[in-house]
């Protein structure tokens, strides 16, 4: 996905560069560093294309993310 593009969603999202690394458990400067070679990896393209249509379609996406840091922070701890 272009980078251009990824910005756009991520402002159909309603959030920030560093809102959706924060989010990902992903440091803004790792997502921001894309602008150079202007394009973001699929992985990151899917993900912001579905919050962003989320979002679109009043689906709250926190929750769904939150759960999945709390799985992170648990395989951490053992």
């Amino acid at each position: 996905m272009p980078y251009e593009e990824f910005q756009r969603l991520i402002g159909k999202a309603g959030l920030s560069i560093k809102e959706f690394a924060e989010l990902l458990g992903m440091r803004p400067n790792s997502i921001t560093n894309y602008n150079r070679v202007g394009y973001v990896p699929s992985h990151l393209a899917v993900i912001i294309s579905l919050i962003s249509t989320m979002k679109e379609d009043g689906f709250d996406f926190y929750p769904i993310l939150e759960k999945v840091q709390e799985y992170e922070k648990a395989r951490l701890k053992d």
